[in-house]
């Protein structure tokens, strides 16, 4: 895991990855388990691949999604974009990537 600081990103940029994550469908979905360490492998996986993901967190209460959300932040290093009730939606660079996202300034 990357455990690293969670990226912080303008609003420019935010609002650029919003409308580019709009069209998305959740790559990772998060059951009764929770936040389990195979579903945090998947999630960096798909950071790696795709940069931009779409999470469902299913269960609990709106206290208990917020709190895995933010884990899943802090433990992979990714920016929380946005979130809207049942979904969020992560960002993390990767400049080895052949088409990287490319974010205005």
């Amino acid at each position: 895991m990357t455990n690293s600081k969670p990226q912080q990103l303008g609003n420019r940029a935010q609002r650029a990855l919003k409308q580019r994550a709009h069209h998305l469908k959740p790559v990772v979905l998060l059951g009764a388990a929770g936040l389990t360490e195979p579903v945090l492998a998947e999630i960096e996986l798909a950071l790696d691949h795709h940069e931009l993901i779409k999470v469902r967190v299913n269960g609990g209460d709106r206290g208990a999604r917020d709190a895995q959300v933010r884990t899943i932040a802090e433990e992979t290093g990714a920016a929380l974009v946005q979130r809207i009730g049942n979904i969020a939606v992560l960002y993390r660079a990767n400049p080895e990537l052949k088409d990287p996202i490319r974010l205005p300034a």
